[in-house]
């Protein structure tokens, strides 16, 4: 019977009874810090008692890692960590990222909310792609949190997983038609004055209810990325230099989370950190050697509190936290 739910049912089933029967918790504290609701707990407590997850002990279906996320979890202060086994090519990685983020918003109570987006981030193009069609939450906006990377293919594919997002959700896209980086900051100001699409944006970024945010180096990533509307690798050295370990939607941060403040802040069109610290649920879909660090960095911080990853970040993090 267990083959008859996906990974990610499964993974849930096991970390509500592992809550529930190991750590002691109520119903009403489980659906708080896993953003559902009681109901869904209790379908799921029975779940795991009609599968036999729940024995004399907890036992996670095979390939699932509660322990491991309990334990990142109390290790970089995280309300939740969700580890996904993965093998083969990046795309693959991403997409199994993906997968596992829809799984995890599907859960969620969404009538009414606003939910930020990062279109340019790879595994967030994939959860747009995996989400359930049929399943409409009915969030009221989808907001995009940074505007335009990288090359013009970059820039389509992002808007039609804003689309596509919203679309399965019910919500209203809301884009962010400008480019992400400018040369000065009165551009910026000049750009965003001059259109109301993106003021919108840029307001209903002081009201998310849910961010799902980009997480990355102080390098450029990809070739795709070097252009008129993202940072030289010169204006990168200058954060660097001021202890900058990564970056969050283009914001700098320190090895202990703390923004490393530099001219670029006011070159950047997008949501600010003084914006997603006031935003409940803020969720990174990330992983890879080189984002460690910033991933690190963005927990201890707080700038994020829900982290998807894979197994071998998951197992880094965790011995060198």
């Amino acid at each position: 019977m267990v083959s008859s739910l996906d990974a990610e049912q499964l993974r849930m089933i096991s970390r509500v009874a592992k809550l529930y029967y190991s750590k002691q918790l109520r119903q009403t504290q489980i659906a708080k810090e896993l953003g559902v609701s009681q109901a869904r707990v209790s379908r799921l407590l029975a779940a795991a008692d009609d599968f036999g997850v729940v024995k004399t002990t907890v036992v996670a279906p095979r390939g699932l890692h509660p322990d491991l996320e309990m334990q990142l979890e109390d290790k970089l202060g995280l309300l939740q960590v969700h580890i996904v086994s993965s093998v083969g090519e990046t795309a693959n990685l991403n997409q199994d990222l993906g997968r596992a983020a829809a799984s995890l918003i599907e859960a969620m109570p969404l009538e009414g909310k606003n939910i930020g987006f990062t279109a340019w981030s790879r595994s967030l193009r994939s959860l747009a792609r995996e989400f359930n069609r049929f399943l409409k939450m009915a969030p009221d906006n989808i907001v995009e949190l940074l505007g335009d990377v990288g090359s013009p293919l970059v820039q389509h594919e992002a808007t039609l997983a804003t689309e596509m997002f919203a679309n399965a959700l019910g919500g209203t896209p809301v884009f962010l038609r400008l480019p992400s980086v400018v040369t000065n900051s009165l551009i910026a100001e000049s750009l965003i004055q001059n259109d109301p699409h993106a003021r919108e944006a840029i307001a209903l970024m002081d009201n998310l209810d849910l961010a799902l945010v980009g997480v990355g180096s102080c390098d450029i990533a990809s070739p795709n990325y070097a252009g008129a509307n993202f940072f030289t690798q010169d204006q990168l050295e200058i954060p660097v230099l001021k202890g900058a370990v990564g970056q969050i939607n283009l914001r700098f941060i320190d090895a202990e989370g703390k923004p490393v403040d530099s001219s670029l802040d006011a070159l950047v069109i997008g949501i600010t950190l003084e914006q997603l610290a006031k935003t409940p649920i803020r969720i990174a879909v990330a992983s890879g050697d080189d984002k460690l660090a910033a991933l690190r960095a963005a927990a201890k911080g707080e700038w994020i509190n829900v982290l998807i990853t894979d197994l071998s970040t998951a197992e880094q993090l965790i011995s060198t936290s």
